[in-house]
């Protein structure tokens, strides 16, 4: 691993230990003036993993943002570790900033068994190496939504990952031309993981850290909308669920492939499947936001 955004955001996923069940970490620069919900959410389940043996992968997380986070202040997070059983072990996760709680996470975690299988087949989806990379794309995308100043900074924060759309984004299309709320997105890390970092948790910390990022997308494209970083809407995650259902590794091609049932009430909900480039799903994804018209 020898890409420099890629060190950086593993960097940001070794938390420091404190304390017993206490861990510190730090944020990036993010497009908008807060912290990223991928970043605290994959920082929380680094925390709880780090009280988990290693052979029980977590299987599922459940999370609630409660607070703006402050990109300038250090997040403490603190573990309760809620049961220990045979097959199955609980954790819940508080991160804290300025006194006050911003994030809380429930996460399972399951020793590995044989049981009954199946999953739904992989839908169509183009060849990732076929789409054009975020640098040779963002300047078409740019044109309609976002100025160059705006596009620079969305490809900084989100330098670590290879992500390719595999058609134009919300910020990419007609402005208030509503699309069909479904989007799909190749996504790796921009680099291979080698060495001692190379865990199966951190690859899970990372597809977490991954799945914020687009989601919502398909809730913004029902309305024609750019988004909060373009300023057409007002919007936030609220909550976040993910079960792993399959091993993968985040530093290959993975299809994130999502749709939006409803948005009602100032909320937007969004779901989504990431499989492995053979088809294997990987995990399950839910999220609900504040999409919220600006008022004059």
């Amino acid at each position: 691993m020898d890409d420099a955004a890629l060190t950086e955001l593993v960097d940001l996923l070794d938390l420091e230990q404190i304390e017993q069940d206490i861990y510190r970490g730090h944020s990036r620069t993010a497009v908008v003036p807060r912290v990223f919900g991928g970043q605290v959410a994959a920082q929380a389940l680094v925390a709880a993993g780090r009280t988990v043996p290693a052979d029980r992968p977590p299987h599922s997380l459940h999370a609630y943002f409660l607070r703006p986070g402050d990109p300038g202040a250090p997040l403490v997070y603190t573990v309760d570790r809620i049961r220990d059983g045979r097959s199955f072990t609980t954790r819940r996760v508080v991160a804290v900033q300025h006194g006050q709680p911003v994030f809380n996470l429930s996460a399972s975690f399951q020793l590995h068994e044989e049981g009954l299988e199946h999953q739904v087949p992989m839908p169509p989806a183009p060849d990732p190496e076929k789409l054009p990379t975020a640098e040779e794309a963002m300047p078409r995308y740019a044109v309609n939504f976002l100025d160059p100043a705006l596009a620079r900074r969305l490809l900084e924060a989100r330098a670590a990952v290879d992500l390719r759309y595999a058609a134009p984004p919300p910020w990419g299309g007609e402005p208030g031309v509503p699309r069909e709320p479904r989007s799909q997105v190749w996504f790796r890390t921009n680099g291979r993981l080698t060495g001692a970092i190379d865990t199966p948790l951190l690859h899970v910390c990372l597809m977490t850290y991954v799945s914020d990022m687009t989601l919502l997308d398909s809730v913004l494209l029902a309305h024609g909308r750019g988004g909060w970083a373009v300023g057409d809407v007002v919007g936030a995650s609220l909550d976040h669920a993910m079960w792993f259902h399959r091993p993968f590794r985040a530093d290959e091609w993975l299809l994130y492939d999502q749709e939006s049932p409803t948005s009602q009430g100032g909320r937007g909900l969004s779901t989504g499947r990431i499989f492995t480039r053979d088809g294997r799903l990987a995990a399950s994804v839910i999220q609900e936001g504040v999409i919220r018209v600006p008022r004059a």
